[in-house]
């Protein structure tokens, strides 16, 4: 999340988080191969593609894949490979607050617009929103000019904007580039709402259910029940995964989107009064097989 200098692009009218017309948006090359990175809700329900580069050059343009849960979308153009210029991947697990940012776009059909701003936080989740029209898909860089996101919304009471980190872009347009498709991994169990676990006074995602044709259930991972007498026995909380603590299920989806189907995970439980290091095979999700 970074905060513009200004919240200049407010719905004066109801500040609300502004919507994106259709047909217009940002993006930016991946590779020499002609793949385009861009917003999902930019390209949805598009017929007719065509992308724009920096020398103003017009190519049509095909969807390779998208992830609608992610907003990410990578797109395909037939251009001459010295008219390609791929984007420097950076890294945003080292982020930090206050960071000075960059974001690059064509606001309202404005070209080559560049807003300054910084880190106000990290880690935050958002339902699908748009940042300013035009602006969707653009890249967010450090101040080396590395993609350190997507601009994919921006708030307007605030004028606080939102990028999808580029660790998660990276897993997500390797496999659409691949595959055409994302495959998520899953540890096939059901949790409790952190809630129901912080009242409990403990740490970590606490396992109600992991039936045993599933990954976790596979791995024996204790689901919790209720004895002979009606009693609750609590099953297994989940502690970290591969190290990473892990202390709501936050904390777990996000560790799980930097693994892919078939890795071997350490999930670490807390099972009694005792820890347990159990591997786990990850599985895709069953409608995705």
């Amino acid at each position: 999340m970074w905060d513009p200098p200004l919240p200049l692009w407010q719905d004066a009218f109801t500040l609300d988080v502004l919507e994106v017309p259709q047909g217009s948006g940002s993006g930016f090359v991946w590779d020499k191969d002609g793949h385009v990175v861009t917003n999902y809700h930019v390209i949805r329900g598009a017929s007719d593609l065509k992308v724009t580069l920096a020398d103003q050059t017009m190519y049509d343009a095909k969807i390779v894949g998208f992830d609608q849960d992610k907003d990410v979308a990578v797109l395909c153009v037939d251009a001459p490979k010295d008219k390609l210029r791929p984007i420097p991947v950076g890294v945003s697990a080292d982020l930090l607050v206050g960071q000075k940012v960059y974001a690059i776009g064509n606001p309202f059909g404005l070209d080559h617009t560049l807003t300054t701003g910084v880190i106000s936080g990290l880690r935050r989740e958002i339902s699908s929103a748009a940042i300013n029209p035009g602006n969707s898909g653009g890249p967010l860089l450090d101040s080396s000019g590395n993609l350190i996101g997507i601009n994919t919304a921006i708030y307007s009471p605030s004028g606080v904007g939102f990028s999808i980190p580029v660790d998660t872009v990276i897993g997500i347009v390797d496999q659409l580039v691949k595959f055409g498709k994302v495959t998520r991994p899953i540890l096939g169990i059901k949790f409790a709402p952190d809630q129901s676990v912080e009242q409990l006074g403990v740490s970590g995602v606490l396992v109600l259910d992991a039936p045993a044709n599933g990954p976790a259930g596979k791995a024996g991972l204790l689901p919790t029940k209720r004895d002979a007498y009606g009693r609750l026995v609590l099953g297994d909380i989940i502690t970290s995964v591969n190290g990473m603590k892990v202390t709501n299920g936050s904390d777990l989806y996000r560790i799980l989107d930097q693994c892919k189907v078939g890795d071997t995970v350490t999930v670490e439980v807390m099972r009694g009064d005792h820890k347990e290091k159990i591997p786990v095979v990850l599985e895709p999700k069953p409608d995705e097989s």
